[in-house]
């Protein structure tokens, strides 16, 4: 799989009445453009990142819009590699885990607001800005001015909503993510909640990265990605971390200085919490990788890889 590999990030909140029929059309039409990647259908919608050749993305999207979603939220970026390993669609409750069941996409949801629109809000000293992203993800990168949950998984968002949020519901609450579909799925919740004014990014970071000159912009650091890029900088380009085979924890060049980084094993975030019997299967695996690539032979058997979820 040679050449540049286009990347599509979407998501739609949309009523999904025959879920089975959808997969398998959507598998069956990715496995044989060649295509990988990772997506989620709900009742609700659908939400996913594949990869594949320019001529295959553009297909796709024609695919999705003959199915019944017409208000794709699609960002598309590129990659010299291939950042996917497999070609996952999988059937859940919701298209991102938040509430252990799916919304109805007709209920009152939040305000879109461009990202030409995004600053000035932003400026605004009454305006509470909220990262709905998980903690590792803030901490590479986030908006000037910006409350950071400190949460480990997107299902602990609502807990933060009812905790921390309800005394806020007369505020103008804005709030971003990757791609959206995390703000728009809080942003239903919080409407139903009693909030008077949530309002999101639209498109999110990315759309706003794509699109805001480097001098202009309000965000500071790289963008953390669910794929194998692992990060993107301003211009969307791949940045400069990697990720620890062992936890799935991102990398900087310090972090990687580390008397306990272990390439593909272990890092100072895990060293200590991983058994030697644990360290030598990775190196096993590892060891195992490198002759199949030798091989000639694709590396999709691979786990434990952060391009398996879906912000």
């Amino acid at each position: 799989m040679d050449g540049e590999f286009s990347i599509a990030s979407f998501y739609c909140f949309s009523h999904v009445i025959d879920d089975v029929r959808i997969k398998n059309e959507i598998k069956s039409f990715c496995i044989s453009n060649k295509m990988r990647g990772s997506i989620i259908i709900a009742k609700e919608g659908i939400n996913g990142t594949v990869a594949g050749h320019p001529d295959a993305i553009e297909k796709f999207e024609q695919l999705l819009r003959s199915i019944g979603f017409n208000n794709l939220n699609i960002k598309h970026s590129s990659s010299l590699t291939m950042p996917f390993y497999r070609m996952k669609v999988k059937i859940k409750s919701e298209i991102i885990s938040m509430l252990g069941e799916s919304i109805d996409p007709d209920k009152e949801r939040g305000e879109l607001v461009n990202y030409s629109d995004w600053n000035k809000l932003i400026s605004d000293k009454d305006v509470l800005l909220i990262d709905s992203r998980n903690s590792y993800e803030s901490k590479l990168g986030t908006f000037k001015g910006a409350v950071t949950p400190n949460i480990d998984s997107f299902k602990e968002f609502k807990h933060y909503i009812d905790q921390e949020l309800a005394s806020h519901k007369d505020k103008t609450v804005a709030m971003f993510c990757t791609g959206g579909v995390r703000c728009e799925k809080a942003a239903y919740y919080m409407k139903a909640q009693g909030f008077s004014n949530v309002v999101q990014l639209d498109g999110g970071i990315l759309r706003y990265i794509e699109n805001t000159p480097e001098e202009d912009s309000q965000w500071i650091g790289d963008c953390f990605v669910f794929d194998g890029r692992v990060t993107v900088n301003h211009s969307l380009s791949k940045g400069d971390y990697t990720l620890c085979r062992g936890c799935n924890a991102p990398l900087s060049d310090e972090d990687r200085r580390s008397d306990k980084y272990e390439e593909d094993v272990s890092c100072e975030y895990c060293f200590d919490l991983t058994t030697d019997k644990k360290k030598m299967a990775s190196r096993e695996r590892s060891k195992q990788i490198m002759l199949s690539s030798l091989r000639g032979e694709s590396s999709t058997f691979l786990p434990g890889t952060l391009g398996d979820h879906i912000p």
